[in-house]
């Protein structure tokens, strides 16, 4: 019978569930056309030859593309784009394999089960270890594919290179196959056959997928297709720069990019550049740049480039100046620089010299911002994949309260939740003894394990601001209903269904200002609507903004909004918000610093760049000073006024401090509630905390809190009101 054939596009792994589990998806039209069912054996072949084991792909109807992660792409040594052979494959029961680590000594014993049913050939590059993911699809397949991984999951995730087979062609590990695993590493490149080994590729990158779109076809493009440019009669693009917060990938972005082209790859990390010799550090660069030029196609990428391309006329060195002008003139001087590309990575583009950023040197640049849900879903999966995790655990959940995360910080969470297992376990390891199986199988991360590291995993973008969010809920505030339903509306709503409002075609309110006199609780319900609404926090104390240095104020201002807007869905909360927005055009001696952090503010909120999941709250008990443009819609859109409690009110805050109290059965909360008429809620929590205080003073014995002790309270605890009064009479 004919063994059919049919060349297939390359195209990406269909998720982080068949990354590196050797499953090639292809459309069911073409996988008609070649007789093939799921679970086949299929042959690839682009420079070399590899195996997979083939599903059908219904997202791909139609499309005449296979889909495969890095690894094969590299062991069939094509890349996305590029087009491979595929045909059903000569498989041959193995009788043994060689094979061997690629980064690092490892010691595997029993290493057969790992493998079951595995397909291979000479110079491939494997995987092991990988966990079956929670989102698959595939029906027969896959449940065949979990049968066989059921006894992978102790070992973690370890890349090896397959060395020799018996005999040679495609083979699949089955019962009487002899697999054996070297112990020290083995040098890739002297092996015949094995490709690069596969150090990032773009399955590795979550959560990026414009962004990974975008610089391919500004950099893999020019490299592998410099012919598309010629015929158009355009030059290609010469360099990308890309920006955005600590953390977000743009350095493994460029990785994978030079590793996917197939690229020669110089990584310069800024400052080892300088050079404490005259002209040393141009002399570096213009090496770099000439080693480039000689292994075309090349990638230069220039980490943290901001240290060697400063603004020339804010640096004061000679140095650094020279070393500007030298960059410059190697990516735009007259000599052209033929197949090199230059990367660019800062998260401080505005520190960059404006010469540097025109088109012609970094003909595009490209954000990469703080990941979305779905991004920070697909990160957890790329940091779990060789995880053995619980059955409760639920990436997605995870997900859902990650806001602000970036892949790093979602890194470290992953590894603090696994090291919270291994401190699990670390009591049943004795000295140099081989570790038993039973503890092995007990090392699987839980939910609980993600929930203790959370707590100490913050967003690193708000690593330098940030407040824990307080643990205040609703019913921790006695009373205050109309206030409570306003803050829900305008804070909790938008961030929680901002679908709603885009149904009805209406932006959600922007800021609310809570008002009224001292401790009626404006305070406590900005602490709770933070934590009701699941966001991040930032609270800023009023003063604290202002500074005895020029411009200082205002650019604490702006750096509060920035990282708001970077780690949304954020609440800021300005505490006596009195202090830095007053009326403007006062008489003034403070050199007209609250006039321009005024400015700042209303230009912050209601300015040309937009909130987006941003929400300003603010409280003060003095908004008669406040100046009136900040009261306007569009920026303190809501006023909440928290008044004196009523008798009602005054019933549910003495609930709210007694809850945790043992009182007395004399005790009656309503007469309380009576004789408190002008108490807020901040006098009564200090009646029942002086209650006590009574109760003790009496007997230290006492176990419970009587009326008499609450009467005594009130006698010394008089309202606030009457306080001032007396102050000023």
């Amino acid at each position: 019978m004919e063994n059919k054939e049919m060349k297939l596009k390359v195209a990406e792994a269909f998720s982080q569930s068949d990354v590196g589990r050797s499953i090639a998806r292809i459309d069911p039209a073409c996988m008609q056309k070649l007789d093939l069912h799921d679970g086949d054996i299929i042959q690839m072949e682009g420079k070399k030859i590899t195996a997979a084991r083939v599903a059908s792909s219904q997202s791909d109807i139609g499309l005449g593309i296979i889909r495969i992660d890095g690894y094969m792409r590299k062991n069939a040594g094509t890349s996305i784009g590029e087009e491979v052979t595929v045909k059903h494959a000569e498989v041959k029961e193995a009788s043994k394999v060689i094979l061997a680590p690629v980064d690092q000594e490892i010691v595997i014993q029993n290493a057969k089960p790992a493998f079951m049913g595995r397909v291979m050939s000479q110079g491939d590059i494997i995987v092991t270890g990988v966990r079956q993911q929670q989102t698959m699809r595939g029906g027969v397949f896959d449940d065949f594919f979990r049968d066989m991984m059921t006894e992978v999951r102790p070992m973690g995730e370890i890349k090896l290179a397959v060395v020799s087979t018996k005999p040679a062609g495609i083979v699949q590990i089955t019962q009487m196959t002899d697999v054996e695993v070297q112990r020290e590493p083995v040098d890739v490149s002297k092996l015949e056959g094995v490709a690069n080994v596969v150090d990032v590729n773009y399955e590795d990158i979550g959560g990026l997928k414009e962004e990974v779109k975008k610089v391919r076809e500004m950099i893999e493009i020019p490299l592998k297709r410099p012919e598309l440019f010629e015929r158009l009669g355009i030059s290609p693009p010469k360099g990308v720069l890309m920006h955005g917060p600590p953390g977000t990938g743009k350095t493994l972005l460029a990785k994978a990019v030079a590793n996917e082209s197939d690229a020669h790859f110089i990584a310069i990390n800024g400052p080892e550049i300088m050079s404490k010799y005259v002209g040393g550090s141009e002399e570096r660069l213009r090496e770099l740049f000439e080693e480039a030029e000689e292994n075309a196609p090349s990638i230069i990428f220039i980490d943290e480039i901001d240290a060697i391309a400063p603004k020339r006329e804010e640096v004061t060195g000679e140095v650094e100046r020279r070393t500007v002008a030298q960059l410059l003139t190697l990516m735009d001087g007259l000599k052209g620089r033929g197949q090199v590309v230059v990367i660019g990575a800062t998260n401080r583009p505005d520190a960059l010299d404006q010469a540097i950023r025109r088109p012609g040197r970094f003909d595009r640049e490209i954000e990469i911002g703080v990941p979305d849900k779905d991004g920070r879903r697909e990160v957890l999966q790329i940091h779990t994949r060789g995880m053995p995790l619980d059955e409760k655990v639920d990436l997605d959940e995870i997900a859902e309260i990650t806001h602000g995360f970036v892949g790093a910080d979602l890194e470290s969470l992953c590894k603090e939740s696994a090291m919270r297992v291994l401190r699990r376990v670390l009591p049943d390891i004795k000295g140099d003894e081989e570790i038993p199986k039973e503890t092995l199988k007990k090392m699987i991360v839980k939910k609980s394990d993600f929930k203790e590291a959370l707590k100490e995993i913050q967003p690193s973008a708000l690593r330098e601001i940030f407040v824990q969010v307080p643990n205040v809920k609703w019913d921790d505030i006695g009373g205050l209903e109309g206030a409570k339903q306003e803050l829900r509306e305008a804070v909790e709503w938008p961030l929680k269904y901002p679908e709603n409002f885009e149904k009805f075609g209406v932006k959600p309110p922007k800021g609310v200002l809570v008002y009224g006199p001292p401790g009626t609780g404006k305070t406590l319900l900005a602490k709770a609507v933070a934590n009701e609404s699941e966001a991040n926090f930032i609270a800023i104390k009023g003063p604290e903004l202002l500074s005895k240095w020029v411009g200082e104020s205002e650019k604490g201002v702006r750096e509060v909004f920035k990282k708001a807007r970077q780690t949304a869905p954020t609440v800021i909360f300005f505490d006596e918000i009195d202090s830095i927005a007053s009326t403007r055009g006062g008489s003034s001696t403070d050199s007209g610093v609250t006039q321009r952090v005024v400015n700042q503010l209303l230009t912050e909120i209601d300015g040309l760049e937009e909130l987006q999941d941003v929400v300003v709250v603010a409280a003060t008990n003095r908004v008669d000073i406040i100046d009136p443009a900040l009261l306007r819609p569009g920026r303190f859109d809501r006023h909440v006024e928290v008044g004196d409690p009523d008798e009602e009110a005054r019933i549910a805050i003495f609930k709210v401090h007694t809850k945790d109290m043992p009182l007395a059965d004399d005790v009656d909360l309503e007469k309380l509630a009576k004789r408190t008429e002008g108490y807020v809620g901040a006098d009564i929590e200090a009646v029942c905390r002086e209650a006590v205080m009574l109760t003790l003073r009496d007997n230290m014995e006492a176990d419970k809190v009587k009326m008499k002790q609450f009467r005594g309270a009130m006698d010394k605890v008089k309202p606030k009101k009457e306080i001032d009064l007396r102050q000023y009479s």
